[in-house]
């Protein structure tokens, strides 16, 4: 994803500079990402830390190293923290954490894998869902590691597939959705499994009309990170995207645009934060090949 992303700027044009600059506002000065209320949170210091590598700007990486070994090695964090820490520690490289810890980090994600193969922010689940084996193997990837039993979760998978050809973050549902489905797909592309054409379409069918993709087929507006993972599962598809409905996702990831420098998650969202932006970025690196 992030090679990609590095693509926006030439999409941007002289909008660049500002784009850079907000992504580094989200940098504190101990070196934490911000979250939407102005707090020190991990999970956003991955988006600003991708963002300004998307942007080809230098990382703070003495203060953004030190503000990482205060978390240790990730005891008492949640799953998705836990791949927060994976996720940053390979920004600004491994090899300036503590040795042990990515041998420590990747034990403590097992601990939240489930009977069938799967991954679930609760320890105790049964199942897993498309998000936790997203979180789990981009960790496993972060840190250098390979992912133990990966047939196991491409089993996981397999039960998430829905009736209309798509796949969903729960068992039992008729209707797919589309992060799930897109996190499945670049999950299955990276096991090197083959993939059905069929899922690119249904992708296709959740562009909105204006522009953009929805989060599921009964969502009534388009938003940048549904849009953003699409585009990307459907590059992982070899599916083209039709001209004129690229043209109109210019045009919507045009109008979350903001001068302060971010885009806006949505048309009814009135913040900005770094995961939207680089979900902005993300997605004009797809549009611009």
């Amino acid at each position: 994803m992030l090679q990609v992303a590095r693509l926006a700027p030439r999409m941007l044009g002289d909008s660049a500079e500002l784009v850079r600059a907000f992504f580094a506002r989200q940098l504190g000065p101990e070196g934490a990402g911000r979250d939407r209320d102005g707090r020190p949170d991990l999970y956003y210091t991955i988006f600003a830390l991708a963002g300004l590598q998307a942007m080809q700007a230098e990382l703070p990486v003495g203060r953004v190293v030190s503000w990482l070994r205060g978390f240790g090695d990730g005891a008492g964090l949640d799953f998705v923290h836990l791949g927060a820490l994976a996720r940053c520690w390979a920004a600004v490289g491994v090899e300036n954490a503590p040795p042990d810890l990515p041998a420590i980090v990747l034990a403590r994600i097992e601990r939240f894998r489930t009977r069938d193969g799967g991954y679930d922010g609760d320890p105790g689940a049964e199942t897993g869902n498309a998000y936790g084996c997203f979180v789990a193997l981009g960790a496993y990837q972060d840190l250098g590691a390979a992912l133990p039993e990966p047939l196991r979760m491409v089993q996981c998978l397999k039960f998430l597939e829905t009736p209309d050809g798509a796949w969903a973050n729960a068992r039992g549902l008729s209707v797919g959705s589309t992060n799930a489905t897109a996190a499945a797909v670049t999950l299955l592309h990276q096991l090197g499994l083959p993939l059905h054409p069929s899922a690119g379409d249904w992708l296709l069918a959740q562009a909105h009309p204006d522009g953009g993709f929805r989060a599921m087929p009964a969502a009534p507006l388009p938003d940048l990170l549904s849009t953003a993972t699409t585009l990307h599962a459907l590059a992982c598809l070899e599916t083209p995207l039709p001209a004129a409905l690229r043209e109109r996702t210019l045009d919507f990831i045009d109008t979350l645009w903001n001068a302060a420098g971010g885009f806006h998650g949505h048309w009814a969202d009135d913040h900005l934060d770094a995961e939207y932006t680089f979900y902005g970025l993300l997605a004009l690196g797809h549009l611009s090949i």
